[in-house]
This record gives structure tokens, sequence and C-alpha cells, in this order.
């Protein structure tokens, strides 16, 4: 297949093409039963276009162009993909937000990013408001509920560059090793490359994953706030003209009736799905499904098996990162099922297993994940930076090999396993997210003098946020002060990022520079959670209004 980026220069030009090829066949799917469209919805790629156009106009007729950055918090629904092509067919960027964020949150999110117009959910017009006007920029907060009147016109002038595959097509936010989120600059390159990515690796005869033209259902319950549901499963079915489905947020007891009710032919999954469906009681619709493979990440090994043998499709588990517009994937029979295996390299894409200094490791020995596209190029595959942070994406790419700050394994085979995170990063239920973050909010109270936030195991989400705190001299260590920082954390932060558990201890091991060692702080073989005087905040973790 002739790679996209030959064909088109951008990726609302591919969507265009897929428009005048299959205009009747349908491209977003939700499913009915759902609050945003209790009677379920599918548009064809034809009235998906009538709704891009209208909104390319309302934009266009603003001023809005390339070189301009346009913040959308609209959940996991059609609109939002509506806006992103309208947007990227006048060269703006967008800036997907989570719509969990508090306003300190989103106010570093368009501080950072820039942005030039906000457009938001009406319920979330109050925390949209807050933020923006206190942002450098204060930029426009449009609620959007429709196409309605005209909006407002952005500070400075559109860019005069062409439209091409260079232009920046969106920033997406991943969780930053020591605090705030880094933006990651995406081009339409990347947005096309991961794409096409995804399709080729059907080429490999012995792959599970054989994509079709013009046929294949995608039910992704994921975030559109990263890049999976937001770049490569949309992306994937233009360039296919297949169907998106989007559910909204996971949901166990929806999953089989929706998957069955909407045809679905591929699942994206993150660990938390199948655990959840596990424990599902038996039902016949479990069996009725259309479903050939699921493709994610996070499956319990000790599951993966029996999840296959139960509801009679694969788990494709694959590696990847928003920095790349590609994945590594066990997709080849026979695969390694239950190991926590992500497959061998493939494609344009070299990978490393390395010590600290560098030095390749022999097979079996678990070391740091390097990677990097083969040819002239190694960054060809890849993001065009950390924005506004060329030292970090410097420090990425230190000797011509992107270093992903994930320790993994390979075998004689090639076959490689995921074994642990270099990153402070903690991983829940499909998020990243930053210990440096939760540390600084905890910090941040008169009441505290150390902090530190790790991670431990957790049976449903992967993993859960453990939070070991040291008080100030004077200050009561009790329940009391537990649940205040527990709510400080909560009110400052998206829900998840709030400690599930939080631990007051009489001192934190330091090194001479006064940083914690937090692999020191509990010895190995102790379950923290399961210590006295521990405070389990967990059933406390809800989404906020």
């Amino acid at each position: 297949m002739q790679q996209p980026q030959a064909l088109f220069a951008s990726l609302y030009e591919a969507f265009l093409a897929s428009v005048a090829d299959a205009a009747d066949l349908p491209f977003l799917c939700v499913p009915a039963g759902r609050e945003i469209a209790p009677d379920g919805q599918e548009w064809t790629f034809g009235e998906t276009a009538r709704r891009v156009e209208a909104a390319r106009r309302v934009y266009a007729a603003a001023g809005f162009g390339r070189g301009h950055r346009v913040a959308l918090l609209l959940g996991n629904r059609p609109d939002h993909f509506v806006h992103l092509l309208a947007l990227n067919g006048l060269g703006v960027s967008q800036v997907p937000v989570n719509p969990d964020y508090r306003p300190d949150e989103l106010l570093y999110l368009l501080d950072h990013s820039q942005a030039d117009l906000l457009v938001c959910l009406p319920e979330h017009l109050e925390v949209a408001v807050d933020a923006a006007r206190r942002a450098r920029k204060a930029p426009p907060v449009i609620a959007f509920s429709g196409w309605g009147g005209a909006l407002p016109a952005p500070q400075a002038p559109a860019a005069a560059q062409p439209i091409d595959l260079s232009t920046e097509a969106s920033l997406m936010y991943t969780s930053g090793t020591t605090g705030r989120p880094k933006a990651c600059v995406l081009s339409n390159r990347h947005f096309l490359n991961f794409a096409q990515w995804y399709i080729d690796m059907g080429r490999e005869p012995r792959s599970v994953v054989q994509l079709r033209q013009r046929s294949e259902r995608l039910y992704n319950p994921l975030t559109v706030y990263h890049v999976s549901a937001g770049v490569l499963c949309p992306v994937s079915m233009i360039l296919l003209r297949g169907c998106l489905i989007m559910p909204g947020r996971f949901s166990a007891s929806r999953w089989w009736p929706e998957v069955v009710q909407t045809r679905a032919t591929l699942l994206h999954y993150i660990g938390l799905v199948p655990a959840a469906l596990m424990k599902l009681p038996p039902d016949p619709l479990e069996r009725a499904h259309q479903v050939r493979w699921g493709l994610g990440a996070g499956i319990e090994p000790s599951i993966h098996r029996a999840f296959e043998e139960r509801f009679g499709f694969p788990n494709i588990e694959v590696w990847g990162m928003t920095e790349i517009a590609g994945f590594l994937a066990d997709d080849i029979e026979p695969r390694v099922v239950g190991q926590r295996a992500f497959g061998r390299e493939s494609g344009d894409l070299q990978a490393r297993i390395v010590d600290e200094a560098g030095n390749d490791l022999p097979d079996g020995t678990p070391g740091r994940l390097l990677v990097r596209t083969t040819g002239p190029d190694p960054r060809y595959r890849f993001f065009d930076g950390y924005l506004g942070d060329a030292e970090a994406t410097e420090a990425a790419w230190q000797g011509g090999w992107f270093h992903t700050g994930d320790v993994a394994r390979r075998d004689p085979d090639g076959s490689m396993y995921f074994v642990d995170r270099t990153k402070n990063i903690i991983r829940r239920s499909g998020e990243n997210i930053a210990a440096g973050e939760i540390e600084a909010v905890l910090l941040a109270s008169p009441e505290v003098a150390y902090a530190a936030a790790i991670a431990v195991p957790d049976a449903v989400r992967q993993e859960e946020v453990y939070a070991c705190i040291v008080v100030q001299p004077g200050v009561v260590a009790d329940a009391a002060l537990a649940r205040r920082l527990f709510d400080l954390c909560r009110d400052k932060l998206a829900y998840y990022k709030a400690p599930g558990w939080l631990h007051f201890l009489d001192s934190l091991p330091l090194t001479a520079t006064q940083k914690v060692q937090k692999a020191s702080i509990f010895a190995k073989g102790v379950d923290p959670t399961a210590l006295a005087g521990v405070h389990d905040f967990r059933t406390l973790k809800r989404q906020q209004p």
C-alpha cells in the first residue's frame, strides 16, 4: 500500500478522499442507551463531512488558521472529531482536554499551549471559565451545543504558510516524570503514519491483525485525549473507510450488549477492561459477537489465556508511546500469552535493551528500552518534540536513540517483555500519573514537611497512588489531616490522581541532596497497604461533577 504521506498533505485531505469514495458508509457511531444518544447514533462519512464543513466555515470566518491552537473539551463523542477535522482543514492545531481536569490543571494546559480558544461542553463551562480567566492569554471560552453564532477572532493573524505534512495537527499532553505534563507536538505526518502502521501490520501473513477495507467497526471506550483513541483509531478508520464506535466511558455491564448491537469487529482495551469482563456472570452475548481480535496493553497475565478461551478471540498486547507513530505488538502466531510480552521488532521500528551506561545487554537481562526508526532519519516515526522544552527533547534522544523510560528484556527469539518503568510514573486504569505532580500539591500544604507518591499494585486498576507523608513539627498526624490532604489533592487534580492510600511516617529516606529514596521507603516484600495506620481513600476516588 502506498504511504499516506505520498497521497495527502493533511488529515483533512485524507478524510475528504474517504468521503468522495465512501460517502454512504458509516464513520462515527454511538451505541443506543448512552446519555449523548439514547436511541443510538451513526453518522456516515458524508454526514460527518457536512458537519465538518459547517464547523470549518465558522472557524474560518473568525480568522483561524495555521499557527493557532484550539483546546477541545468535548469528551468522548463524535463532535470531538468533527472539530478536529474542521480545524485540521485550516491548519489549526487541536489540544484535547481531559474532562476530569480541575481548574488549576486546565489553567496549566491553557498557559502552556497558548491556546487561542477553548471550546467545551456546557457542563464544563464553569471549570473552563475559571481557568481561562486566570490564563495569561485569557482565551475566549465557547460552550458548544451545536453551531450558532460567530466566534471571537484570535489575537494574532494566521500564518501564511500552506498546510502540509509538517503542519502541527495536535498537542497531546503526557505525564511528566518530575511534575507538570509535557506536550508532544504531533504533525499531520505523525497522524497519517501512525494509522498506516496499524494497517500495514497485516502485511505479515502470520499476523493476527488483518485490517479490511470498508468493513471494519472498531469499538473503543478509551479517551480521545490519549493517542490511541484520539489519533490511531479515527485516522485508521478514515484510511480504511471503517466505522469508529464511541461508547464513551467504559461500562462492563454494557460491553457485550453494545459490542453485539453495534456489530463491532475490533476492540481496543486497557488492562482494567479484561479484568472487569472476566468478573461478569456468563452471558450468551459474550459469544454472539463478530469480534476478530482485541488490541491494547496491560492485561493481567494470569487471566490472558482464560479471557481468550472464554470470549473466543485473541487479545493482542502492544507497547507504544504518544511520542511514536507506531508500536510493538505480540501479533505473530504463535503468540506469547500470559507473560507481559509485547512482540518483536517490526517494520522500521528498531529496539535495544541497554544498561545505564548505554551498553547492549545479553538476552534475558532486563534493561532500559531504547527505540528509533531505521534508515537515515532515526526520528522519522516520532513526534516533533516537547513543546517549549528542547532540552527534554534532546535528553530523550541521547545517543541517537529514544529513551522510553521503560525496562524490558528480550528472549533469544527476539520476543520482548515489559518488566518495569524507570520513570517516576504511576499507571492507574490506563492513565499515566506523574508522582511529582501529586507531591507538589501535598507539599503546598503548610502541614506537610516531606511527601512521596509511589505506586502500589491494585487488583482492578493495575496500580494505585500511595502517598507517604512526614508532617511538620507540632502537626497532629491523624485521620482528619489525612482526609484534608486527600481533599486537597482531589480539589487540585483530576480525581484519579488523588491518593488511594495515605500513610504518615516519622521520616523518609533522603539522599545527600534531600531527595526521597523511594525504593528504600519500605523493605522488600512489605505490602504498604497492609501496614497499621494506613488510610484507605479508594472508595472516595470518584469523578467530580
